[in-house]
């Protein structure tokens, strides 16, 4: 029986061991962030499924954690019909531009979650024409396994994610990544040439 012998340092197997067996042990060992985080959306999404059980009909209403919200919008690129919008992660900047017809416009600031299930941005919208400071809030709750989605104060709900992907859900618009950062840069510097 061979036994193998571990470094004291890491605790991996020391140079005796294969290199394909240390290969294996570090791509799990690499893996591990990725699996907790996948973990943690499980148990959030299977807690919400035993609250809706708990409360008896399949079109109970629950409301999703500033947490589970952040796990949907940090770090990624909302895709609009004329613009985007960019969920930064460290101090949750936020950076969006429109691009209409006539106007093109920018918006810099921070967003902001709540245990309510809301998501705010707090924007100062520039263009050639104005600058103005707008709050936007978006309010999301999870009925019958579906993330649904408003606009505050009293916008209709919508889906925003299903439990299984659907093609209509408005998630389906959002990129991993600053994706339309190169588009914000060039309109905020042509409104920054025209001011």
């Amino acid at each position: 029986m061979r036994l193998l012998s571990m470094t004291t340092r890491t605790g991996l197997p020391s140079g005796s061991a294969s290199g394909a067996r240390r290969h294996r042990l570090a791509w799990r060992v690499s893996l591990a962030p990725l699996l907790a985080i996948w973990c943690q959306m499980a148990l959030c999404g299977a807690a919400h499924a035993a609250g809706a059980k708990d409360r008896g009909p399949a079109d109970a209403v629950t409301v999703p954690t500033a947490f589970e919200l952040q796990l949907v919008y940090a770090d990624r690129t909302w895709i609009w019909d004329n613009g985007a919008a960019y969920f930064g992660q460290k101090n949750r900047p936020v950076r969006a531009w429109t691009s209409e017809q006539d106007t093109a416009s920018v918006g810099e600031g921070r967003w902001h979650l709540s245990n309510d299930g809301k998501m705010c941005m707090d924007l100062v919208w520039r263009s050639k024409n104005y600058s103005a400071p707008i709050r936007t809030c978006f309010s999301h709750r999870i009925r019958g396994g579906t993330l649904q989605q408003r606009k505050d104060p009293d916008g209709a709900w919508y889906s925003f994610r299903h439990s299984s992907e659907n093609p209509s859900d408005e998630q389906r618009k959002f990129e991993e990544g600053d994706t339309k950062g190169a588009q914000f840069d060039q309109i905020r510097s042509l409104i920054d040439s025209k001011s």
